[in-house]
């Protein structure tokens, strides 16, 4: 279970994309700057992703905002699911920056060009790298705390943002080692397929959280073992069935009591059951539906229209 206090120690979503547009923009400027006086395509290439981060980050910003208005009338459920889609939109963008890169460096395997003033380059591209690898360190804490996918998607395209410059960085300097101008071009190939595979991995993740995914092993793990506590020769639990929904989490089960029991007593132990699941698992929503002992519901069974 995740410490209470901990979120108040981390800053909000909306504040770290806040913060993730500007170191964006910072990156951008130091990126397209070490390009310049290199003319390497692998820097070009690195300056291509923040262009990409930029606009993940705007978006991811907009996706949280809307994900945060409380339920209505026409969303009586909330509106976590945004976050799925800027997941599912960062990766898109990365697949695009990915086929971008790949287009210019082949031009440049057919014409390889000399790079320029690799040192300040090299120190330019390392710097914004750093800037990338702390944000998306806070971001990935964060993103746990406040179980958001949006923040969770961000930090991880700036991960790879950290080994493109990193893959950059070690074929710069190998091209300076040995002349050979061709490695420039081909370490940006390797480094659009190394994010083609995350743009690739978020557009999956976003659309398994649009298809209801049950939830984590290790939450199912803490609800079953609430439910054990309250299970004995009276009380079982049956038909259990959960899903996520951006920030909110859903379990569905059944309560079986004695048929002797009250209406009144059969309610309060059910809100125990419910108080228990929610304090064990943050953000969960409980639906326990009571039946008598000796009746089971046939929730897969064919009906019978006859």
């Amino acid at each position: 279970m995740n410490n209470p206090g901990s979120a108040w120690r981390l800053p909000s979503a909306k504040t770290l994309l806040w913060t993730s547009v500007v170191v964006a923009i910072i990156t951008i400027t130091l990126k397209t700057l070490a390009w310049v006086i290199t003319d390497s395509v692998g820097l070009l290439s690195d300056a291509m992703e923040s262009f990409v981060n930029l606009a993940s980050a705007i978006f991811a910003l907009m996706m949280v905002t809307i994900a945060q208005r409380p339920a209505d009338d026409d969303h009586p459920y909330g509106h976590h699911k945004a976050e799925y889609f800027s997941s599912g939109f960062e990766g898109i963008l990365i697949i695009a920056a990915a086929m971008g890169i790949i287009w210019a460096a082949s031009h440049r395997i057919l014409d390889p060009q000399p790079i320029q003033q690799v040192g300040w380059g090299l120190a330019l591209s390392v710097l914004s790298s750093c800037l990338n690898g702390l944000l998306a360190w806070v971001m990935f804490k964060a993103a746990k705390v406040h179980r958001s996918i949006a923040l969770e998607a961000d930090a991880r395209h700036l991960v790879t943002d950290v080994w493109t410059s990193v893959g950059v960085v070690v074929g710069i300097g190998a091209v300076g080692l040995t002349g050979w101008l061709w490695l420039d071009p081909l370490v940006a190939i390797g480094v659009a397929l190394n994010i083609l595979r995350e743009g690739f991995h978020l557009i999956w993740r976003s659309s398994q959280g649009l298809m209801d995914e049950a939830l984590e092993p290790e939450v199912l793990a803490d609800i079953q073992k609430v439910l054990t506590d309250f299970d004995h020769h009276t009380i079982r639990f049956d038909h259990v069935t959960t899903r996520r929904s951006g920030q909110r989490r859903f379990v569905d089960l059944h309560m079986h009591m004695p048929e002797s029991w009250s209406l009144g007593r059969a309610a309060a132990v059910r809100g125990r059951v419910e108080q228990a699941l929610m304090s064990a698992v943050p953000g969960l929503r409980a639906t326990i539906q009571l039946l008598p002992t000796d009746v089971e519901a046939h929730l897969d069974d064919e009906p019978d229209l006859t």
